[in-house]
């Protein structure tokens, strides 16, 4: 019986995992980078495609400015996770989740966002 849970543990160290998803041009940046590319009233749609790629999501305000959304997410799975049974009752997820939103008038920026935020989610039948 201690064999097994010593495997199980260390099969569960082994499993445990980060997936990542959206624009990987976000991972490495961050407020005071996003501050040194974008500039109000001076940046254009072609610069902040050459800095970020092709946009997410792209939305109109009712005035018809153009919004550009980009966002990218790390998680990281608990070992715990691949624990048989005790999996199906208690997993969490945590990481960091960013997201680039910019508001174009015409073909210069007008206004951005850039937020970071923590990724702590509980999975499982046992979770709230």
């Amino acid at each position: 019986m201690k064999k097994f849970v010593i495997l199980a543990i260390s099969a569960s160290l082994l499993l445990a995992g980060c997936s990542s998803s959206g624009n990987k041009q976000l991972q490495k940046e961050s407020e005071t980078s996003v501050q040194t590319r974008l500039q109000e009233g001076v940046t254009t749609k072609a610069q902040v495609k050459a800095y970020f790629g092709s946009p997410d999501n792209v939305n109109f305000t009712d005035g018809g400015k153009e919004i550009w959304k980009y966002s990218f997410a790390k998680a990281k799975v608990s070992g715990k996770a691949f624990i048989p049974f005790y999996g199906l009752f208690n997993n969490t997820v945590t990481g960091t989740k960013k997201e680039l939103v910019i508001l174009f008038d015409g073909d210069k920026v007008a206004k951005y966002s850039m937020s970071e935020s923590e990724i702590n989610t509980r999975t499982g039948l046992a979770s709230d």
